[in-house]
């Protein structure tokens, strides 16, 4: 699986979350995942969560470390489960790297009772996507949140490096589990 952290400030406003945004971007084919920094305000207009816009409840936060991940061909349910992997090898990395144990409800991470992560999966014609974001800073953000400034984590490219290689593993041993096995009938 591709990975990148992207240098450049981005603003995610939910139309990034589309089919070869990845390839389109940075030139990256195939199953990938892009890290950035940058403010995230999605309108109401550009939500992806249908619920989330009977409810009108959009998306703010002054600064958010954001992954878009597409992987091609996965089903919702299959991209649905691994957005649950993500969000899970998200946890995985804050407990065995920082000694940090975030409570994982869905597809949510809470700090101190506060919620520390965005994330939607959705389905277009040509791949699964999924956009997670962690608070930098939660300035502003519509609901009781925490960021990873409270935490005490400065280095935001070394933690979203690692949790790319996280997850990329885990995919990888998916996808070797499921190649050394003999059907039974």
């Amino acid at each position: 699986m591709n990975t990148l952290f992207c240098e450049e400030n981005i603003k995610y406003t939910g139309k990034e979350l589309s089919p070869h945004w990845i390839l389109t971007n940075f030139k990256m084919y195939g199953d990938s995942i892009v890290s950035f920094v940058g403010e995230v305000d999605v309108p109401i207009d550009n939500m992806v969560d249908v619920e989330d816009r009977i409810n009108n409840e959009p998306i703010y936060a002054k600064s958010m470390l954001n992954f878009i991940i597409e992987h091609f061909d996965y089903s919702i349910k299959e991209i649905t489960m691994a957005q649950i992997l993500f969000v899970q090898s998200i946890k995985e990395v804050f407990l065995n790297d920082y000694n940090i144990d975030l409570k994982r409800n869905g597809d949510d991470l809470f700090y101190n009772g506060r919620k520390l992560s965005v994330s939607i999966a959705t389905k277009s014609i040509v791949s699964g996507l999924i956009h997670t974001a962690l608070n930098i800073d939660c300035t502003g953000a519509p609901v009781s949140a925490s960021d990873i400034n409270e935490i005490g984590i400065k280095d935001v490219k070394t933690l979203a490096q690692k949790i790319m290689k996280c997850y990329s593993n885990n995919i990888e041993k998916i996808n070797y589990a499921t190649t050394k096995v003999k059907g039974v009938f």
